[in-house]
């Protein structure tokens, strides 16, 4: 296991190292770094391959172990509750902030400008309610893996995981088989992570030779005013929440994720941790179920970062053209906007799209401006991703406590090193659940220890929390 470890201490070095090489390259040789994009766009796809059978495996599994539909129920009423709350809070402060900043005030609007807002926009396509709604939908059952929308992959797994919670007894040896599935998924996904540096390296030279510094000059009061709120809210408001609900330290939590925020910050997308997420969630000690459905659920509607960049960068735009709205209007654009985020979450650049989508059915009259924005969008793409991963590996903390199915004495013991997460097949074989959904105790160390979804506990164990 250690050797095992060792290796991948390489890898997140090795992606490190190819940060700054990507960032050296765009600077001196900004021409070749841009024909570097692809090899970034490729290993963000290999991850994205990935989500939709690791999102099926870990609903599936979760819910057809658990006895009670009404528990799965339950946990998605809290989550959705949590996540509007929370992305009423960023708005809040996003809203204040900009006002205090006045980030646009003495930036012109020139013709290329214009016509890059209205790129965004037609790109934005605003979307209604009910098309939103129909588009969970999937076309046929299996089109929501082909498709890699998160939303329709986790309609499909909460109505396999439903059935076979139905079928009792009969549905275990397929729960056993999906289990030997994920255990595959999972190691698959491993293997990609090896191509991380190459990633890497890619998509920070082909941004650094795209952009420069030109751009940035001129836009760093709102780069650096959105970036310090995004930290603030993670640790001020996510880290007192957590640390008032559950007694964990949002710096700890924050360290045990380290990895992830580094392959975050190296793609931009907070999609492409997605897959690692559930899994160091679940082995922190974090149902099985809870965490299957307030994960990929957050990844549409926990849009922190998001509601961050979108309240700031509108009041941006609108100073930027000499047009500030009055208090009245914020209150209703923005509104608007919480509505127009869903689904953009983890998507690189989806942010700036769904800012001109909602600017283009709300005040038409600014679409122009955004193009004030998209030379360091990019940029601000980097903290609206970071921000919502970590608001959903908080949550996915706070919903488990909530519902007495976080085990505190294993998280205790995972943050502080003592159970390490096994990086070569990001599967923790001793911690399942147990029938009822609770997480399983902690079993006694073993190389080759294995459990399936209806596993009860382990001889030796310690620190579980019943339910």
């Amino acid at each position: 296991m250690a050797a095992r470890r060792d290796k991948t201490h390489y890898l997140y070095i090795a992606v490190i190292a190819a940060v700054l090489l990507g960032i050296t390259v765009g600077f001196a040789a900004p021409g070749v770094a841009v024909e570097l994009k692809p090899l970034g766009t490729g290993f963000v796809n290999l991850i994205k391959m990935m989500i939709s059978p690791v999102i099926f495996c870990t609903i599936v599994l979760g819910i057809g172990s658990v006895r009670k539909a009404a528990k799965v129920g339950a946990v998605g009423g809290l989550a959705l509750g949590y996540f509007m709350v929370m992305s009423t809070v960023a708005l809040a402060i996003g809203l204040v902030v900009g006002n205090l900043l006045e980030p646009g005030s003495g930036l012109h609007l020139t013709e290329a400008v214009r016509h890059a807002g209205e790129a965004q926009a037609k790109a934005g396509g605003a979307e209604s309610t009910p098309e939103f709604l129909l588009g969970i939908i999937p076309t046929t059952l299996v089109s929501a893996f082909t498709g890699g929308e998160v939303l329709q992959t986790l309609l499909v797994a909460l109505l396999c995981g439903f059935a076979l919670q139905a079928m009792g007894t009969a549905g275990e040896p397929v729960l056993r088989g999906i289990g030997h599935v994920q255990k595959l998924v999972f190691r698959v996904l491993a293997m990609i992570m090896w191509a991380a540096p190459v990633g890497a390296f890619g998509a920070i030279a082909a941004v650094v030779g795209a952009t420069g510094v030109d751009a940035l000059k001129s836009l760093a009061v709102i780069m650096i005013g959105f970036y310090t709120t995004c930290l603030l809210f993670v640790i001020v408001v996510l880290g007192t929440l957590l640390r008032v609900c559950t007694g964990v330290s949002i710096f700890a939590l924050l360290r045990y994720l380290g990895r992830e925020f580094l392959l975050i910050l190296s793609t931009s997308s907070s999609e492409s941790a997605l897959p690692r997420l559930i899994a160091k969630m679940e082995h922190l000690g974090v149902s099985r179920p809870v965490t299957g459905i307030t994960v990929p659920t957050g990844y549409s509607f926990n849009l922190d970062g998001t509601a961050i960049y979108l309240t700031m960068s509108s009041l941006f735009v609108a100073e930027a053209m000499g047009k500030p709205l009055a208090l009245g209007e914020q209150i209703s654009l923005l509104l608007f906007m919480i509505v127009a985020s869903k689904g953009a979450a983890g998507v690189t650049g989806a942010g700036l799209a769904t800012l001109a989508g909602g600017l283009q059915s709300h005040r038409p009259e600014l679409v122009d401006g955004v193009g004030l924005i998209v030379g360091i969008d990019r940029f601000m793409s980097e903290a609206r991703a970071l921000t919502n991963f970590a608001g959903n590996a908080v949550a996915t903390v706070l919903i488990g406590t909530w519902t007495k199915e976080f085990d505190r004495e294993r998280a205790t013991e995972v943050l502080a090193g003592r159970l390490p997460f096994d990086e070569t097949t990001l599967i923790d074989d001793g911690h399942g659940t147990h029938p009822d959904g609770a997480p399983a105790p902690v079993p006694a160390p073993s190389a080759d220890s294995s459990a399936t979804p209806s596993a009860g506990p382990s001889a030796g164990a310690k620190g579980g929390v019943p339910v």
